[in-house]
């Protein structure tokens, strides 16, 4: 976005800003009816998988904010002159969001997740955040969608008309999502926000604030789910760790000339 310093890991931009300035540039997206907005929620897994697959990487640099998530791309900031002082965590973005007071709220759409999680969240929302207008909430199912699912999907969000549609469906499953469908959809602001519709709903485990804020996240959901996240966490970040130690000394060098 214009305005907005970034920085590049491998190629994959990262929009240094905080929590605050996302939801004063969403708001104005939202005030001015801007369609087709949408940001991706940046993490190392981000970064990693975008050297395989230059769709992901398409996705992630043509959206319209790429906003540090996980804390390695906090430190890269601060490395490149970018003094952030924490990460845009999707879960809180999303209850700023709500919470946010009366004559400010936005009405929301939530797509993604399961069934069982979405309704839970959906009772999490009308009970903790009354002033949240909720358009609709759609769980998708757990397989490529036919072409006129997707249309009738499509045709069901713009009737709804909500000010932000929040996508729960993994990474790259909704940065994909949102780039691919951004013309279709009349919505002024689309969030992937992953796994924030499980913890949100209570049906995963969340790591406590101070090993969020400590930036042990990553441990703490290797922990909790070893079997489906060991590849991504223990060979992930070793490959995200080697990047970055060769995007570094790339610049140093190039500074040294």
């Amino acid at each position: 976005m214009k305005g907005l310093s970034q920085i590049y890991i491998s190629g994959v931009r990262v929009d240094t800003v905080q929590i605050p300035e996302v939801i004063d540039i969403a708001r104005a997206w939202i005030e001015k009816k801007e369609n087709g907005n949408y940001i991706v929620i940046s993490n190392a897994n981000d970064v990693v998988i975008s050297q395989k697959d230059e769709k992901v990487k398409e996705a992630i640099n043509k959206s319209s904010l790429s906003v540090p998530d996980g804390i390695s791309l906090v430190i890269m900031s601060r490395l490149y002159g970018h003094p952030l002082k924490q990460r845009v965590y999707g879960p809180d973005l999303m209850q700023e969001f709500l919470n946010l007071e009366k004559g400010k709220s936005c009405s929301h759409f939530f797509y993604g997740a399961s069934h069982n999680t979405l309704t839970k969240l959906i009772e999490r929302v009308k009970r903790d955040y009354p002033n949240a207008i909720i358009a609709g909430y759609y769980s998708p199912p757990f397989r490529p969608l036919k072409d006129v699912e997707r249309q009738e999907i499509i045709y069901n969000i713009n009737k709804a008309r909500p000010d932000i549609l929040w996508v729960g469906l993994g990474c790259p499953k909704q940065q994909l999502w949102m780039h691919e469908n951004r013309q279709s959809l009349k919505v002024p602001v689309m969030v992937g926000v992953g796994a924030a519709f499980d913890f949100l709903a209570g049906t995963k485990p969340q790591a406590p604030r101070w090993i969020r804020d400590n930036g042990f996240e990553w441990l703490y959901r290797l922990l909790s789910e070893p079997g489906r996240l060991w590849r991504r966490y223990l060979i992930g970040n070793c490959i995200f760790i080697f990047l970055a130690l060769k995007d570094i000394f790339h610049k140093k060098l190039f500074k040294s000339h």
